[in-house]
């Protein structure tokens, strides 16, 4: 007897981008439509809720057709209806949980709640399988975390930032350099661009602390910066990308690297938007490489918000037989570890 796939038809809305992805059986992508805000909110230099919000609800009904289409699948192929009900802001998420109630209950099929660092971990589930005992290193504009994976779905923060996350850095950064939104891609070009570098301080906070901090890193930045400007002289835009960017990396990569060696990783995972990220791609790599611990790495379309993501880490449920009922929450501070 054949068995039927296992289609999953999943919903992102956690911030500003709104997309729709049905994938087979946890790990093939059948289709995976986005639909950024970036050229909406750059004139504001960051998200504004309100918008993100509105624009949702504005793209997320031929959002849904166009994902149907580009699969080829019917309603009355899908399996389960999954959805991002947390982290994020609480209006964006509200968006994507409604639609997805709605398809729940109108196609009587079983609703899966799914938290959006799941998501960016398992992303890398679409490229490969993964091996337990792991730790992910969650890079992204709201989280920067190191997450240890014992066994397949059960998740122990072991370290977190105190203050900004890295991608939050990036942008305040970029801001102070008259760099457009989002920041991250234009420091990281700058960075492969200089020929040195303006040396900034590192935060190591405690000598056995998996936990980060860009708070410092990006007050010595800006006092750079002031200064210059006081001055007179030209700001050394590249050489001040590099100094920075050399900065957290050296940090986060550090840090990665102990904890994979502490917990016995089979794999290090790399996960969320600043996984895009060049110059941290590469010195994981090189790290990884000396002591022979794979790194697995997203493609670059997996590494920021998108569905099929929410799909691949909504298999683990289905798998499980959990589902959400129809009164499903969108909480915006959902813990990763009790999801």
């Amino acid at each position: 007897m054949i068995e039927q796939p296992v289609y999953i038809l999943a919903i992102e809305t956690s911030c500003d981008e709104t997309s729709v992805a049905i994938v087979e059986n946890g790990t093939r992508i059948r289709s995976n439509v986005v639909s950024s805000q970036v050229e909406t909110h750059r004139r504001y230099g960051g998200v504004v809720p309100e918008i993100a919000s509105r624009q949702h609800v504005e793209s997320i009904t031929w959002m849904l057709q166009e994902a149907l289409e580009q699969a080829d699948v019917r309603l009355e192929e899908l399996s389960a209806i999954a959805v991002t009900n947390g982290p994020g802001l609480v209006g964006a998420l509200l968006v994507g949980v409604a639609a997805a109630k709605a398809l729940a209950f109108a196609l009587e099929l079983p609703l899966i709640g799914v938290h959006h660092i799941a998501g960016h971990i398992y992303a890398n589930q679409l490229v490969q399988p993964l091996e337990y005992p792991a730790v992910a290193l969650v890079v992204s504009g709201g989280h920067t975390e190191l997450v240890y994976l014992e066994s397949e779905g059960k998740f122990r923060i072991i370290g977190q930032t105190r203050d900004d996350a890295v991608g939050e850095a990036y942008d305040k950064v970029a801001r102070a350099l008259n760099l457009p939104y989002p920041g991250g891609p234009h420091i990281d070009r700058l960075a492969h661009e200089a020929e040195h570098e303006i040396e900034l301080p590192r935060a190591w906070l405690e000598g056995d602390s998996y936990d980060f901090s860009f708070s410092g890193l990006k007050s010595a930045m800006l006092n750079v910066v002031n200064q210059s400007r006081m001055r007179g002289e030209a700001l050394q835009s590249a050489q001040l990308s590099l100094g920075f960017q050399n900065s957290v990396i050296d940090v986060l990569v550090t840090k990665a690297m102990r904890a994979a060696a502490e917990f016995g990783a089979k794999q290090l995972i790399l996960a969320g938007g600043v996984a895009a990220n060049r110059g941290l791609r590469a010195a994981l790599a090189a790290r990884c490489e000396e002591i022979g611990l794979p790194l697995i790495v997203p493609p670059l379309s997996l590494c920021t918000d998108n569905a099929a993501m929410i799909a691949a880490a909504a298999f683990l449920k289905w798998n499980k037989r959990e589902f959400a009922e129809l009164d499903l929450k969108a909480e915006p501070l959902l813990s990763l570890e009790k999801w």
